[in-house]
């Protein structure tokens, strides 16, 4: 590759520009699942860091990175899972909440800090407000726990009276 840090940064756009297969609004870099990419050599490695452990659209977001990153002219392309440390909704992106909203889906609220070691178990009835992405009204309520995938959740809004759906802060 001539010009190394050039084509990692051209590598780095293509990837990080692929659409989440899941939520298509989202690039790879919006959602925060694009690791990292480095040079070794001729060789092109792509980090990517699943949303949660058995996301099933890792596998096509791996293809699709290889894809395009071909068509692009890198040959030589390995795509890593990285799982530690493990993804968190704080990294979607400034922007990739804005794709959100603007798709009806509302953002995720800031992720729960933890401290190292085990996670405690807390029983709460309490959810978080959640904004309609629609309208803006509080006046929300949640209809059901999962919403198209595991990371979300169906909720319905009692000032528009639309449903939509609320990616659960992880």
């Amino acid at each position: 590759m001539t010009g190394h840090a050039e084509a990692v940064t051209r590598a780095r756009a293509i990837a990080g520009s692929v659409p989440d297969p899941e939520l298509p609004m989202l690039t790879l870099a919006d959602l925060g699942v694009l690791r990292d990419v480095v040079a070794v050599g001729e060789h092109l490695q792509v980090s990517l860091t699943p949303t949660y452990l058995g996301c099933p659209a890792l596998r096509e977001m791996g293809q699709d990175v290889c894809r395009r990153l071909a068509a692009a002219g890198f040959d030589d392309v390995e795509v890593r899972t990285v799982l530690s440390p493990p993804w968190t909704t704080d990294w979607i992106t400034g922007e990739g909440r804005r794709k959100l909203a603007d798709a009806g889906i509302a953002p995720p609220h800031p992720a729960p800090r933890r401290a190292a070691g085990p996670v405690p178990l807390t029983l709460t009835l309490e959810r978080p407000q959640v904004a309609c992405p629609n309208c803006g009204s509080s006046r929300t309520a949640q209809v059901s726990a999962f919403g198209a995938t595991a990371c979300r959740a169906l909720y319905r809004c009692s000032t528009c009276a639309e449903p939509f759906e609320y990616v659960k802060e992880i």
